[in-house]
């Protein structure tokens, strides 16, 4: 099993907006500007939250952004898409079910990140950096004060965003 978070965050590392909107990203690029499509390919199961759900719903059909991945979503609320499912509970236990050789792209946000990250659950982090201050928001990182290090393994520019991509120590 291989968990990975890939995402884009503010210069001054956020996720979202302080309404958890992602106007600032989709003002900053496009997905067509990235290496979106190989890096899907790749994955096996998406995990994200219900508001991360709820951006995607807003933007249109969720299922045509993840055609052919398992589709989880963390919440307490049934869901009524199909190729997606509700999930609730420890999202670091639930990770760990899901079982070996499987790629697994944490999509959003911080409030699932965080459990995986205390747990050593994270296997690479691939961070695309828009060009944007917010001054405030949803952090992307806000797990327990634990030091956890990562190595630099590429830095790729794309358009308008700088991608680094770090492995595990």
């Amino acid at each position: 099993m291989s968990v990975y978070f890939y995402g884009c965050v503010t210069l001054d590392g956020y996720l979202a907006g302080r309404d958890h909107n992602l106007d600032w990203l989709h003002e900053s690029g496009t997905v067509e500007e990235t290496d979106y499509e190989a890096f899907y390919r790749e994955m096996d199961v998406t995990l994200m939250g219900r508001r991360t759900f709820q951006e995607l719903e807003k933007a249109g059909n969720p299922a045509e952004y993840y055609p052919s991945t398992q589709n989880y979503v963390f919440t307490h609320q049934p869901l009524s898409r199909e190729g997606f499912t509700a999930v609730c509970g420890d999202a670091a236990e639930f990770t760990e079910g899901l079982g070996p050789d499987r790629n697994i792209w944490v999509v959003g946000g911080n409030t699932l990140l965080s459990p995986l990250l205390d747990r050593d659950l994270v296997d690479r982090l691939i961070l695309q950096v828009a060009p944007v201050l917010l001054g405030g928001g949803v952090p992307l990182f806000t797990q327990k004060e634990a030091l956890r290090r990562f190595r630099l393994e590429e830095v790729r520019k794309y358009g308008q965003f700088a991608e680094l991509r770090y492995g595990r120590t």
